[in-house]
């Protein structure tokens, strides 16, 4: 199970983007896309084809997973993040929790 999954409220711990706020869009690997995070222009050309036009646009560019740290809702923080195993019927299930307050992860 991954600490940080699609979804997910982050704040971003280091670069040159620290402190902002943001959702988690795509997870590639050790690599994740956060919404506003990480913007860069870049130069399209224009594709008839497909409904593309040409121009400078904005995007979001992916930075690594170690430079972003859930966001704890209740203390409006930066939070580590564990794995715990609760039993229920049987079978094992992992559950993510916060490591400062030991809640689980909403």
């Amino acid at each position: 199970m991954n600490k940080i999954i699609k979804g997910d409220q982050v704040v971003v711990i280091a670069g040159k983007d620290k402190g902002k706020v943001g959702q988690v869009l795509q997870v590639l690997g050790d690599r994740v896309v956060v919404d506003g995070v990480s913007l860069v222009k870049r130069h399209q050309k224009p594709n008839p084809m497909r409904g593309v036009d040409g121009g400078v646009v904005v995007k979001n560019m992916p930075i690594h997973i170690a430079k972003i740290a859930l966001l704890n809702k209740d203390t409006q923080k930066a939070d580590r993040v564990g794995i715990k195993l609760i039993e229920s019927n049987g079978k094992i299930k992992r559950v993510r929790v916060f490591k400062s307050t030991g809640l689980d992860v909403v």
